[in-house]
């Protein structure tokens, strides 16, 4: 068998990244489970789709057979197969392994690939509750990931970089994650005082795989009250500004808020796999639903719970603003046969333009909250929403309103790639 040469050395830009999957991963065909570990690796490479690698002790080798099939990877270096044979289920090369990897994965050794195209991959997360809840394998990633996308870092002069990612799904930034994004960068540069409202506009589409710089700008800064005006760009280009009010706090002078609508309990919702471990999310009536040809009122009801509770205030509040941009879009469509979220991006062109959220009370996100969400208006390639979100106790917690995009695609004259336009 000749040597293989590393690629590495010739391309010191290429990334491999191994990082544990939080949760318990498992390799199904039907009822019959092929793998299932707490200890399983997502390995994250440059333009390649996300695989999961399990240690060879969590694998289900006596139900496995040894292929004739071996491949050459010139970062991670040769590889063997395992086929699944039995009789009309049998699935051919569905595990492989690196008998010898390179140095610079040295991490898979060890472990199997698993081709999550040819059998169900799953992550399940436990809750304390005794309750589970499933994503289906590629995961976009876990809530640690989410948090650190939310939390830009301070570049000096008022200047914060939030990193980019590795999505391969669809090439945009979330408008709800850019508004998080300046939430904290505000926070940031007013220690002592909170944000109680932001409104941002969303003027060009970001890419996931790139950087976001923002510059916040003390428009006034006071010991009660200050506002803040935050620029987010990437590649010199602005993508949304933001306006960002923060308060030093003061004791109720009085005190009233809108009612929690009376709707089913998250263990009465229908889960709904947006591929983050760590955040549970529950739809009630299952209304957050890409059929176009099923129809009900304008009105989304959502319950979630993140694993952790983060320490800091700013932190909770990027992650409650991040899924406000959710769900005006499916809202507006729900009365409308022949409308649904299948077709955004690809016969609809759709996304945020505008949002704005106010904060009130503070309630841990580790418990179940529910954003309750309605579109009040549709039409002329645009549509509004209102919502509010609430503890499961009834304490509102905040409350938002949005308008978005909602029109007929129409290809750029440079073929652009419709996935990625706003």
């Amino acid at each position: 068998m000749t040597d293989i040469r590393s690629a590495w050395p010739d391309h010191p830009g290429y990334r491999i990244d191994l990082v544990p999957c939080t949760g318990t991963a498992r390799v199904r065909l039907g009822d019959t489970v092929l793998a299932e570990s707490t200890r399983a690796i997502r390995l994250i490479e440059t333009d390649h789709v996300e695989r999961l690698y399990f240690p060879e002790s969590d694998v289900r080798l006596d139900l496995l057979a040894t292929s004739d099939t071996h491949t050459v990877c010139p970062f991670k270096g040769r590889a063997s197969y395992w086929s699944f044979t039995d009789g009309d289920r049998g699935v051919r090369d569905l595990f492989w392994w690196y008998p010898q990897p390179f140095d610079e994965v040295a991490g898979i050794d060890g472990f199997l690939g698993v081709y999550h195209e040819k059998a169900t991959v799953e992550v399940e997360s436990f809750w304390p509750d005794g309750t589970s809840s499933l994503n289906r394998f590629p995961i976009w990633g876990d809530q640690t990931d989410l948090v650190a996308l939310l939390d830009p870092v301070a570049a000096g002069g008022g200047r914060f970089v939030a990193p980019g990612y590795h999505e391969r799904t669809r090439n945009v930034v979330e408008g709800g994650q850019l508004l998080g994004q300046a939430i904290v960068a505000a926070a940031r540069t007013a220690p002592g005082q909170r944000v109680t409202w932001a409104s941002m506009t969303f003027v060009r589409a970001a890419a996931f795989d790139d950087p976001i710089d923002l510059s916040v700008d003390e428009t006034r800064r006071g010991r009660t009250f200050s506002t803040l005006s935050v620029r987010s760009e990437q590649r010199g280009k602005l993508v949304a500004p933001a306006l960002v009010l923060l308060d030093a706090g003061a004791p109720d002078s009085m005190r009233a808020s809108a009612e929690m609508p009376d709707v089913p309990g998250p263990s009465e919702a229908e889960p709904y796999d947006m591929r983050v471990t760590g955040r549970d999310l529950r739809i009630v009536d299952g209304a957050y639903d890409p059929d176009p040809d099923r129809v009900g009122p304008p009105v989304i009801h959502a319950w979630v719970r993140f694993r952790d509770n983060p320490d800091e205030l700013c932190v909770r509040n990027a992650l409650i603003a991040q899924a406000t941009t959710h769900w005006t879009i499916a809202a507006a469509m729900r009365p409308h046969r022949g409308f649904g979220e299948a077709q955004a991006h690809l016969s609809l062109s759709t996304g945020p333009m505008a949002v704005t959220v106010a904060f009130h009370d503070d309630v841990p996100v580790d418990d179940w909250f529910l954003y309750t969400t309605s579109a009040v208006w549709s039409g002329r390639g645009l549509a509004q929403g209102e919502g509010k979100v609430f503890s499961r106790s009834g304490t509102l917690m905040a409350s938002y309103t949005l308008q978005a995009m909602v029109r007929a695609l129409i290809p750029s004259a440079d073929g652009r790639d419709a996935s990625t336009a706003m």
